[in-house]
Formats: C-alpha cells, sequence, structure tokens
C-alpha cells in the first residue's frame, strides 16, 4: 500500500487513506506495536507505520474505523499529534452561536475540542490531522448557518514546530541529566578510579553520606527527565508490547531499586552483595537522553528537502482586481485572477503569461540551471523565479493543485514508503525487544547460579547492561531515514520518486530501455524535406496534409502543422480521421482522401510506393524520418522530418554504459533511421518499427530473460510500456497520462537524470544495507557480550554505562550515514543543480 493524501481515495477501492501523525515512537518495537494496535481495529483493512516520518498510513473502510483511530493509539501509548489552527467565523452574533459552532466542531472526525470567541470571530481548533477531511469545518459550518475560513501561515509546518519543540525539551532534559549524573557519577567512580578521591569523599562528606547524595540526585534525576521512559515504557511492557523505553525503564528501575535496598535495607540482601549502583542508572539515562537529542537534531535534518520545496511559495501576490492591484495572501488567489510579478519576485501559483515577458528561473522544477524565456501564451509555474521584467498572468491553477504541491505530495509519499527489505526487518523487531527481556532474565539467572560469588550484584550488572546496550532503535531508523535523504536529494535534482519501492527496484536495474522520439531526442522534430511525386503541387499537397496531422498531437504531426503555419500556408478542416499508432493516418479534407504514414502503412492500404523507396532510404541513412502521402489511394508525396537529439544524449548513454547498464532503443521509426541513430548513440540493441503492442511484446521478452528492465518514455503511446516494466521512467516535459504511467519522473527534460537516478538508487541502497548491517551486527556482536560471554576466558564484562553510550551512538550513527547521501553530486554536467 502506497501513503496518499490524507483523505485520498485507496486505489481501485471505496476506502479511504489516512495520513496521521504518531507520537512517542523511538525504535523498530514501538512501529510494530502502533501497526498491530491499528490493524486490530476492525474496519481497519491496512495500516504502515514510518519511523523517521512519525507517521501512520492507514486504509479504513468505514467513518467508524478513522474516528476510533485517536483512541487506539492512545490506548497503545502512543497518541497520535494535535495540530492547532483558527478559523474565522463569520456570523456569530451571540453566546448561543459560540455553543452551537463548538457543538458542531466537536462531532468532526478527528476534532478533540474547538473554543469559539465571540469577541474576535473565531474558533481554535485542536484534531489530529489526517482524520479531519479537507474542507469539513468550513462545510459544517456552512450548514450550521455560518461561514468559515482558516486561518494559515503559508509554509507552517506543525509537525516540524513540533519536532522543533521536542528537540528543545530533550535539550533541556539532557542539560538537566548531565548535571545530575556528574556529580553522581564522580562520587561513586571517582573513587574506584582514583584513591585519592576515595580517600578525599569518605574523609569529608563521608561514605554514607556520599550514598544519600547519590540516591537523592538519582531520585531526582529518575523522576525528572528520565520520567519519559518510565511513562512510556511500563505502560507497555504491563500491556505486553515492550519496546525500547521498557528496556531503559526496566534497567534503569533495576539498578536504581537495588541501591536503594543496598543503601536502606543492606539486611535484606546476601552478604557481600549489598553494593549501589546509582551511578549505573544516572549515567545510563543522561547518554541516552543525549543520543535521542542528537539524533532528534539529525533526523530533523533529513527533511530539509520538503522544507526547501515548502519554502518556495511565496506568502503574498499582487492580483488585479476591478482595475486596482492588490496584495493578498496566497491562500485568496483564486484560478482566473490575474497576477502581477516583477523582477526577483517568486512567482505566486500556476497560470499563463497574459502580457509582458521574462525570462524566469525555473530550477527548482526541472533542474535546469539557466532562465527560461517567457512570453504570452507560455506556462509558469508557482515558486519558480522572475528575473528580468515584469508581466502579468492568469492563474490556472492555486493551493493544493499547483505544481509545486504535486512535487511535495509526491516526496513525502516516496518518503512515507517502505521498501522490500524492510520486511524483514520488521519480522526481527517484532520479537526483539521480548527476546532481549528473556535474555537478560537468564543472563541474571546464569550468573547467579554460576557466577562468582558474590553472584548477585554482577548478575544485576550484566542483566541491566543486556537490557541497556540492546538498540532496536537503530534499526528502526536504518531505512526510512535513507529513504527521506535520498528521495529529497533526488527532488533537488529534478527527480521524482512517485513511490518509495521505485528507489529499491531502480537500483536492481540492468537494462534501460528507451523511447527513441522525445526521449533520446528533443521531441521538436522539424520538417526538412516534402519531395512531390506524380506532378502533384507542393503547395497544394502540403495544405493537404497539415490539415489531417493538425488533428494528431504526434511530434512529427506537429512538425509538418508547424511548416505549413511558418509558410503562411493555410488548411481545411479534416472529417472522418482514422488513426493506425506508430504506422499512419488517414482522413477526408475537402471530398478528397488523405493518407499519410510508413511505407508498411502505405503496404497495407495497398498504395505502391517503390518509385520513392530509394529516396525514402537515403533519407532514413540521415538519420531522418521518412513519410509517404497519398491522395485518393496514389503516392503524392514524400516527407522527411528530423527530431534532433538532446545535448546530453550522448553523455548520458555513455554514463549508463559505464554504470554496466545494456541499452535498449525502441522506436516506431524505420530501421535505417533506428540504426543511424543507434550507430551515433553506440546503441547495438534496436527495435525499430514497433507498435505500441510490440514495445509490450518487447519488454516481456527481456523480463521473462532475467533482466530488470527500466522504461524511459514521455507519449501517451509509451504509457503501457512505462507500466510494463519493473521501474517506469517518465520524462517530465512529456504527457500527463505518461507521467502517472511512471514510478519515476525526470522532471526536466534531461536524459542526463537517468543515469543520476540509477547512481542515487543505488547510492541509497548500499547506504541502507551499511545502515541495516551496523544495527544487526551492533547488536548481535554487543549483546552477548554485554551477557559476559567474554567473561569465563578473558574476565571481560561491558559496564552498563559504557552500553548506554554505545546504544544512544548507535541510533546516531545510523542518521549520520543517511545524511551522507545529501552529498550526492550529478555524474556529469546535465543541468541539475549538483
Amino acid at each position: 500500500m502506497q501513503p496518499q493524501a490524507p483523505g485520498a481515495a485507496a486505489p481501485e477501492t471505496g476506502n479511504r487513506l489516512l495520513l496521521i501523525p504518531v507520537t512517542g515512537m523511538t525504535c523498530a518495537s514501538c512501529v510494530r506495536h502502533v501497526e498491530k494496535a491499528l490493524s486490530g481495529v476492525e474496519g481497519v483493512r491496512a495500516a504502515s507505520v514510518n519511523l523517521a516520518t512519525n507517521t501512520a498510513t492507514v486504509e479504513v473502510e468505514t467513518p467508524e474505523a478513522a474516528g476510533t483511530i485517536p483512541r487506539i493509539l492512545a490506548e497503545s501509548g502512543y497518541p497520535a499529534f494535535q495540530e492547532t489552527a483558527q478559523w474565522t467565523v463569520e456570523g456569530m452574533t451571540c453566546a448561543s452561536c459560540v455553543g452551537r459552532v463548538e457543538k458542531v466542531l466537536v462531532s468532526l472526525p478527528g476534532v478533540a475540542s474547538a473554543e469559539a470567541n465571540l469577541a474576535t470571530g473565531r474558533v481554535n481548533l485542536v484534531y489530529v490531522p489526517g482524520l479531519l477531511p479537507e474542507g469539513a469545518v468550513e462545510a459544517a459550518l456552512a450548514k450550521a448557518g455560518y461561514a468559515g475560513h482558516r486561518l494559515r501561515n503559508e509554509g507552517d509546518d506543525p509537525q516540524a514546530e513540533r519536532r522543533a519543540q521536542e528537540t528543545a525539551l530533550l535539550r533541556r532534559d539532557v542539560l538537566l541529566a548531565v548535571l545530575l549524573a556528574l556529580p553522581v557519577f564522580a562520587l561513586e567512580m571517582g573513587g574506584h578510579l582514583f584513591p585519592a578521591v576515595h580517600h578525599f569523599v569518605a574523609e569529608t562528606i563521608g561514605e554514607k553520606n556520599s550514598a544519600l547524595l547519590q540516591f537523592a540526585l538519582t531520585t531526582l534525576l529518575v523522576l525528572g527527565p528520565g520520567r519519559r521512559f518510565y511513562l512510556i515504557g511500563i505502560p507497555n511492557l504491563v500491556r505486553g508490547a515492550p519496546e525500547m523505553n521498557a528496556l531503559v525503564a526496566v534497567g534503569t528501575l533495576a539498578a536504581w531499586s537495588f541501591s536503594v535496598v543496598a543503601l536502606f535495607f543492606p539486611g535484606l540482601l546476601p552478604e557481600g552483595t549489598a553494593h549501589i549502583y546509582f551511578e549505573a542508572a544516572a549515567v545510563i539515562i543522561a547518554l541516552i537522553l543525549l543520543g535521542r537529542y542528537l539524533e532528534a537534531r539529525s533526523r530533523g535534518e533529513t527533511g530539509a528537502a520538503i522544507r526547501h520545496l515548502v519554502g518556495l511559495r511565496p506568502k503574498n501576490a499582487e492580483v488585479l482586481r476591478d482595475g486596482a492591484s492588490v496584495i493578498l495572501p496566497i491562500e485568496d488567489v483564486v484560478v482566473g485572477d490575474h497576477v502581477r510579478v516583477r523582477p526577483g519576485e517568486r512567482i505566486a501559483v500556476d497560470g499563463e503569461v497574459i502580457e509582458g515577458a521574462s525570462h524566469v528561473d525555473e530550477a527548482m522544477v526541472t533542474g535546469e540551471p539557466l532562465p527560461v524565456r517567457k512570453e504570452v501564451g507560455d506556462a509558469v509555474v508557482g515558486g519558480t523565479v522572475n528575473t528580468t521584467g515584469s508581466f502579468t498572468f492568469r492563474a490556472t491553477r492555486v493551493g493544493k493543485d499547483t505544481m509545486l504541491a504535486e512535487i511535495v505530495r509526491l516526496v513525502e509519499n516516496a518518503q512515507g514508503g517502505k521498501l522490500p527489505i524492510q520486511a524483514m526487518v520488521d519480522r526481527v523487531t517484532a520479537v526483539f525487544v521480548p527476546a532481549v527481556l528473556g535474555l537478560a532474565m537468564l543472563t541474571f539467572a546464569l550468573w547467579l547460579v554460576f557466577g562468582p560469588a558474590p553472584a548477585l550484584a554482577d548478575a544485576l550488572v550484566s542483566a541491566v547492561a543486556v537490557l541497556i546496550i540492546a538498540c532496536p532503535c537503530a534499526m528502526g531508523l536504518a531505512t526510512p531515514t535513507s529513504i527521506m535523504v535520498g528521495t529529497g536529494r533526488a527532488a533537488e535534482l529534478g527527480i521524482l520518486f512517485r513511490r518509495g519501492d521505485a528507489l529499491q527496484a531502480l537500483g536492481e536495474v540492468n537494462v534501460v530501455a528507451l523511447d527513441k522520439t522525445g526521449t533520446l531526442t528533443k521531441g521538436r522534430p522539424e520538417m526538412t524535406d516534402l519531395v512531390v511525386i506524380n506532378g502533384y503541387d507542393r503547395t497544394e499537397i502540403h495544405r493537404l496534409v497539415a490539415a489531417l496531422e493538425a488533428r494528431s498531437e504526434h511530434p512529427v504531426a506537429q512538425a509538418i502543422v508547424e511548416a505549413a503555419r511558418d509558410a503562411q500556408i493555410t488548411t481545411g478542416e479534416a472529417s472522418r480521421v482514422e488513426t493506425r499508432p506508430g504506422l499512419g493516418i488517414a482522413g477526408v479534407i475537402e471530398g478528397r482522401r488523405v493518407e499519410i504514414g510508413s511505407a508498411r502503412y502505405m503496404g497495407e492500404q495497398g498504395i505502391e510506393t517503390g518509385s520513392a523507396e530509394e529516396q525514402a532510404g537515403a533519407m532514413a541513412s540521415a538519420g531522418k524520418t521518412p513519410l509517404f502521402a497519398a491522395i485518393d489511394g496514389k503516392l503524392a508525396a514524400l516527407i522527411a522530418v528530423s527530431d534532433p537529439l538532446r545535448e546530453t544524449t550522448p553523455a548520458a548513454i555513455r554514463a549508463l554504459r559505464d554504470q554496466g547498464i545494456e541499452i535498449v532503443m525502441i522506436t516506431g521509426d524505420s530501421a535505417r533511421t533506428a540504426e543511424a541513430i543507434g550507430k551515433r548513440l553506440g546503441i547495438a540493441r534496436i527495435h525499430a518499427e514497433t507498435l505500441p503492442d510490440g514495445k509490450l511484446a518487447i519488454l516481456k521478452s527481456l523480463k521473462a530473460a532475467g533482466y530488470r528492465v527500466a522504461f524511459v518514455g514521455d507519449g501517451i503511446n509509451d504509457a503501457p510500456a512505462l507500466a510494463e516494466a519493473d521501474v517506469g521512467i517518465a520524462i517530465g516535459t512529456g504527457t500527463d497520462v505518461a507521467i502517472e504511467s511512471a514510478e519515476v519522473v525526470l522532471m526536466s527534460g534531461d536524459l542526463g537524470n537517468v543515469p543520476n537516478a540509477i547512481a542515487l538508487s543505488r547510492m541509497t541502497m548500499r547506504n541502507i544495507r551499511q545502515n541495516l548491517f551496523w544495527a544487526f551486527a551492533y547488536n548481535a556482536a554487543l549483546i552477548p557480550v554485554a551477557a559476559g560471554l567474554l567473561y569465563p576466558v578473558f574476565e571481560i564484562r561491558l559496564s552498563p554505562m559504557l552500553g548506554a553510550g554505545a546504544m544512544a551512538l548507535s541510533s546516531v550513527f545510523v542518521v549520520t550515514n543517511a545524511l551522507r547521501l545529501q552529498r550526492f553530486q550529478s555524474l556529469f554536467r546535465t543541468g541539475a543543480r549538483s
């Protein structure tokens, strides 16, 4: 299941997909427990939780199921994050109105509270994002007789604000924990490490007072900064769903409780075992809090790409209304508004230029570094920068419908996805924490039975070390953090992964099949030749074929129409048009039947082309596309169209070859034309004169031979092939149909981003494997050491304090390693921002 926008319809069902932010998750076990709790709700079809984004994607079948989610999350110990927002309400005139508005809004799904203020005419709403449908508040108010409008600060990210608050709270707790833990550590461990310190403490405050001071400081630490572990961990342990917080809670409480008994009731313990371990509990809490603080700071950087994209939108726009220029918040711009843009300003929304001209920097959308000329009739994209000149455009897409909003959604969806490699991690984490708890109890029992006297203290220390050093957090973060950073960096390069699992699939590709027109070439062909046959008039033939080709959207057809327009040839209207994709087109113009197409098409129509075959072959050998035109069943002309290669195509093909990828060209062009292009690019495997169905057959045969195939295309005819390939890559300048069929979208027409996308996906998967190796190797190596495996031979034991430090740093290592993906550079100069 792939995450979609909150409240969106699930694919091919009447269900809804909800994207719900969840608080309190710290490790892979937390993820497992939340998924299990949500999956157990009646009416929930599927649930997927992402630790890196702290979100749950839930597919629900009924509104009742959606309404129970906040309660289920709260009961499981991981409450849903609640956002606070304001709406203005028009029509409130008395206290009764206030009560009615509050009652109406509180009844909406996901709303926790509503407080209306008669004096300000506003209502404060506390709700769970993802559960409250878009427009539900406005609709409910309208039904009750009021007009509502949400107040927004463009670019605000409530979850980012929450993460910032959590990081600030962690920073405060870390400082307090360190201040409390340092004296405890100095009093206890200083005496063990340095005899002079031991004598100093004994002669000044005394050993008893030292122990009492350690008790007081550690208790403050446990009840203060350490409280978070117990408030979450203990209830989960009681529910039979232990996770990382439970391990820390059990370990530190065991050390603290044993020390309390040893200090105040030493007679209850066997002789020689009444030792205190307050320093262990204190330092463990301080180090784990420090690790979480560093991890929180690092994880904040993984979402930098999304924050950058959101920050591209300006807050205001200059709109022309009723003959006057007014500055409006961007939310108030509607489709049809005329918006003026001055030099240096960001374009507010998507639109079409209606007056003026300028150059616009579209690097944030396409990755192209050079500004693009914009004139009347050209499209502009919200978030891009006007460099010179001033122009006015008509708004065509606003709000969530803009290209920038769509890019943000695509990146968020890809970042929220789970890769196939994550399935193995999920299976391990499902049993990891219970296994660690069992191993800790086994460690305690074995030390108690077989350990040297006094065994109780050693058994406690070893069991606590096992609990503390185990780290499911690193396993839970290994995959999603790398996905977040990798897809974010890809977006900066103009590469959009529409699905998260495409990241893994693209890295496994070993064959890239490419369409020629619009992919290897610019897709803007020009008519180079029109040779009349059998005595026809050149202008008349051009007029007739242009009238027919005007009914086609194919780039070759558009080249013929454009040439007629340049020659100021007036064309008529075609009727009874019949199109054979990949072959030709026929229709009636002014009572005359006109047919245009390949030699194969002409043969199917029974039209003899022998007299022009030699000349057509020469055109094809020169890399041109020859077409035959017939009037009333008689050959009338030979037309040649040339589509130049993209500037970056040769370098992109070389880069793919250097990556060990085999390249296959599939085209509907003649064999001679395709071979001429293939020879220039060094492509050996060529399938020419291929119909759309033929493309599918070729891709199926490659897959059947064991290849992992990516197909790159841009046209409507490419959509089936894009869907059939293991990974479909659409050129972003292509059709919407092609883009919808692809898993990866290249926002620019730059083929160079194909090897970039493959390289980045491989680097991301390598990064994920490094993280997983570290996470599993760390636990596999250090848990046995903590249990005392090396003690019988080497008399080596692992202190719980060292275990806490190692555990804290393991998660930081994983996140920091993922952040290295931000340094990925374009393989060669493609125009992308490297």
